[in-house]
């Protein structure tokens, strides 16, 4: 598949500037800009529809763990301790 760009004059300056002591091409910064762009955009992606369902679940049962538990355990475990996983609860619609 073929593609062109068109780029104003001050972005392909500014691309110039940007890759001259790299020792890679402006053609090879143009493609991993892009890729790590689409990367961003499907973890964005996936993350939202994660965060949905697990809303909807939420929404179906009415069962979560208290922020301030979850926080508290990871604290704990960062920490290296041994600690109890939160438990999870029922909360009012």
């Amino acid at each position: 598949m073929a593609t062109t760009l068109k780029l104003t004059a001050e972005l392909k300056e500014r691309i110039a500037k940007v890759v001259e002591d790299t020792g890679q091409t402006a053609h090879a910064f143009m493609v991993d800009a892009i890729r790590k762009q689409i990367e961003n955009a499907e973890n964005r992606r996936r993350f939202t529809s994660g965060a949905l369902a697990a809303r909807g679940e939420f929404d179906q049962s009415g069962a979560g763990y208290a922020m301030e538990d979850v926080h508290a355990y990871v604290a704990a475990r960062v920490q290296g301790k041994k600690t109890r996983k939160p438990k999870l609860k029922r909360w009012p619609a």
